[in-house]
């Protein structure tokens, strides 16, 4: 496995990455996945090297995948939330992070604000990894690819139908990766719910480039209709509590149901980052069916974890 040649850079954004870096992350998330199931676990290539975690949201997926991959990887893993730094008693994020840039080898945020990443990026000296903010999942984003790339056998000419709110963290990162590697992305729920005009300036160029294509549309049966995967996410994410109960009330013909995937067609499979919330934005009877594919996206967590950190760090 060569991990030599990529460049030494933050992870705010895979709009921040060609689409030759992203296959060349995918690539490298199969031969991890390859050597795991083999037996190898403990690789050791960042052996002496430290990731902290500082994490504003509760995590299960993001937190031990990255935290197992880092140990597997050899690396010392140093865990907190703000509230334990001098960050939950005011110190500006550009003081903090200029310190752990002299302590340690990286930084993984799971933040309320995209901004906070930023600021880390703008002042640290150090890889900031996005575990997750309020625009963009990336980490998610890549394990998806590698999901659809091991069921579907190819990582282009994809049609992705994202149902409910299209403007969340994970439909914005599945429009980037999407618009990198060719993909026709469905948005597919209220007009209020889709992306914001930025970003889809944003991959203009990109999808010139991939011959990718991004569709939005309030109709639910045309959206899905033929597609090669059905993706949805909770309604209410963490942050938009008070807006729950109107929520739910929008997204509530949105839901992904052994119907909408029979009108996806037969070959179509069922996609969620998780946590679900079940009888919300998908059913029992879909979630836990033979289409759907959550337990290995939730698995490739932790091989796309390990790559990133790899390609980034070694």
């Amino acid at each position: 496995m060569s991990l030599r040649g990529f460049k030494r850079r933050h992870l705010l954004t895979l709009l921040d990455y060609s689409r030759e870096e992203i296959i060349r992350m995918l690539e490298v998330s199969r031969e991890m996945k390859m050597l795991y199931y083999s037996g190898v676990r403990c690789l050791d290539i960042l052996k002496g090297r430290t990731l902290m975690l500082i994490f504003e949201k509760p995590s299960t997926r993001t937190r031990v995948s990255l935290e197992v991959a880092a140990l597997e990887l050899g690396m010392n893993v140093i865990y907190s939330n703000p509230s334990e730094l001098q960050l939950g008693r005011g110190e500006p994020v550009k003081d903090t992070i200029r310190v752990l840039s002299r302590y340690v080898d990286a930084v993984a945020a799971r933040v309320f604000r995209h901004e906070s990443l930023e600021e880390m990026a703008k002042y640290g000296t150090i890889p900031i990894i996005n575990a997750l903010s309020d625009k963009y999942h990336p980490l998610q984003a890549l394990a998806d690819a590698l999901t659809i790339w091991e069921i579907k056998g190819k990582l282009s000419d994809i049609k992705l139908a994202f149902v409910g709110d299209g403007n969340c963290n994970v439909a914005r990162s599945l429009i980037v990766i999407g618009s990198k590697l060719g993909w026709e992305v469905r948005i597919v729920g209220p007009r209020r719910y889709w992306p914001d005009e930025k970003l889809l300036r944003d991959v203009q160029e990109d999808l010139k480039k991939s011959g990718g294509n991004i569709i939005m549309t309030e109709d639910l049966e045309y959206g899905v209709k033929n597609v090669d995967v059905v993706y949805t996410d909770v309604w209410v994410s963490m942050g938009f509590e008070s807006e729950a109960e109107e929520r739910i009330r929008e997204l509530s013909k949105y839901q992904v149901s052994m119907e909408v995937m029979k009108i996806a067609g037969d070959n179509a499979i069922f996609m969620h980052c998780l946590p679900a919330k079940r009888g919300q934005e998908v059913t029992e009877e879909v979630l836990e069916s033979s289409r759907s594919v959550v337990w290995d996206q939730a698995e490739n967590r932790l091989h796309t974890a390990k790559a990133v950190l790899a390609l980034l760090l070694s």
